[in-house]
């Protein structure tokens, strides 16, 4: 057996540290959250109330850090090599970030992504669909719109842009990957995970969100790795 070159061992460590940058970015979110004490209660301005308050800021309140997955995800893959100008990688980086945002958070905590997704789950339950059946394709309804930004985001800002057809198959993986994180993250109530945002996180509270955060974004960071030692541009 040939040993393993060393060159390509230090590539493969900074490509498995750089695909968990996001999760690192999640993470370092919820410390400041916590450490801040950050709640409803917390002074704001005005204008930003309608970002931390609403009905799916109670009940999904983790899709919080989904939001900053997908930002620090976009990031890393805007800066990563890639055959994009400069300026192609930021013009279309801000507007996939922007896109993100006003679709997660537009007009209230949720925005789009969440309104379509319970949306969804609903009109299946309505239809005497099992609720297991309803809360999955809510989940992939969510999954979908959030994927998508994220996912023609990055195509835009630092892929080439002749269609290719490997990316069908990377794009499914992709969202496969997503979806069951969605689902994950969906859990934090019933695992345990209390009332934040109505009042700040309290320890254990934290460490169970930290658990449930990493648990969610790990298939897909996995998989991100997986695509940079073995290309799919």
């Amino acid at each position: 057996m040939m040993p393993q070159q060393p060159h390509a061992t230090a590539t493969g460590w900074r490509t498995s540290l750089g695909a968990a940058v996001p999760i690192l970015a999640m993470l370092a979110a919820l410390i400041l959250v916590f450490v801040a004490g950050f709640s409803q209660r917390s002074a704001m301005p005005e204008a930003v109330e309608p970002l931390v308050f609403g009905y799916f800021a109670g009940r999904y309140p983790l899709f919080a850090f989904a939001l900053v997955y997908g930002l620090a995800h976009l990031a890393r893959e805007a800066a990563a090599p890639g055959p994009a100008s400069g300026p192609r990688r930021i013009l279309f980086g801000v507007v996939g970030a922007v896109l993100l945002l006003l679709a997660g958070l537009y007009p209230t905590f949720g925005g789009v992504i969440l309104r379509a997704g319970f949306a969804t789950g609903g009109m299946a339950f309505l239809t005497y669909q099992p609720l297991w059946l309803g809360y999955g394709l809510g989940a992939g309804v969510a999954v979908a719109l959030f994927g998508g930004i994220v996912g023609l985001a990055v195509i835009t800002a630092n892929r080439s842009l002749r269609p290719r057809l490997k990316r069908l198959g990377a794009g499914a993986l992709a969202f496969l990957a997503l979806w069951l994180g969605a689902i994950v993250l969906g859990l934090a109530g019933p695992l345990g995970l209390g009332p934040w945002p109505r009042r700040a996180l309290h320890p254990d509270e934290a460490g169970l969100a930290a658990v449930i955060l990493v648990a969610a974004a790990l298939p897909h960071a996995a998989l991100t790795t997986l695509r940079r030692l073995r290309p799919v541009v």
